[in-house]
């Protein structure tokens, strides 16, 4: 499997490394854990994305079947520009409709364009946005659902992303949805923030997944390691 391969490779490497290695290491790591929850073709770099292999895509499917008989809107937050393309086909097979992407090689003077154009009359059903270009600044509120593909793992960058839909002029009630595969990292981080958070009511720092990287070698691979 996939993701077990990767736990292998990272045990040997962790062993042998340290200081500004070790760092890099661990969070080089962290992200092709995350590419490969959202879809093994991402992470092998492939342009199939079938369905069947990714349970994110499964769940994206049902929730915007959803979305779609009822005539609403939703925006989808990724950390990955790479994967914005094949989630636009995707969703465009769902709702029969044409959709938006917006990531940071997206010019600003076309980002008003469609902002735009999603907030207009026309059925514009879903925008993708990557976290970084569309965390901020933009007002979506044509949109009731918000999806986190994959997760930032900091409260408040989430926050700002999902913040797009709840804008003044906002009339709906707004669902957002977090997508967490089972068993992986997703699920061990997720839960170490939830912890953090209600016992001390702090915000992860916002330095990406940095943090990770203080924890020792038994602690990382607990970490990574498939839980089943």
């Amino acid at each position: 499997m996939l993701y077990n391969k990767l736990v292998t490779e990272l045990k040997q490497k962790i062993e042998a490394a340290e200081g500004i290695d070790r760092k890099g290491l661990v969070l080089a790591s962290l992200m092709k854990f995350k590419q490969i929850c959202n879809h093994p073709d991402q992470y092998l770099g492939q342009q199939v994305y079938a369905e069947e292999e990714s349970g994110k895509y499964a769940r994206l499917r049902e929730i915007c079947e959803t979305i779609y008989e009822k005539r609403e809107r939703v925006i989808i937050f990724t950390q990955f520009k790479e994967i914005t393309e094949s989630l636009r086909t995707f969703l465009e097979q769902i709702f029969e409709h044409k959709g938006l992407v917006l990531h940071g090689e997206t010019a600003v003077s076309k980002r008003k364009e469609l902002v735009a154009q999603f907030q207009g009359q026309d059925y514009v059903p879903f925008m993708v946005l990557s976290i970084k270009a569309g965390g901020v600044g933009l007002n979506l509120t044509s949109a009731n659902h918000v999806i986190h593909f994959d997760r930032w793992w900091n409260p408040a960058v989430e926050n700002q992303a999902t913040d797009r839909a709840f804008r003044i002029g906002q009339k709906k009630n707004v669902i957002v949805h977090k997508f967490i595969t089972k068993g992986t990292v997703e699920e061990k981080i997720d839960k170490m923030i939830e912890d953090k958070i209600k016992l001390t009511n702090e915000v992860v720092p916002d330095i990406q997944e940095s943090w990770i990287t203080e924890m020792d070698n038994q602690q990382i691979m607990d970490l990574m390691k498939l839980s089943l």
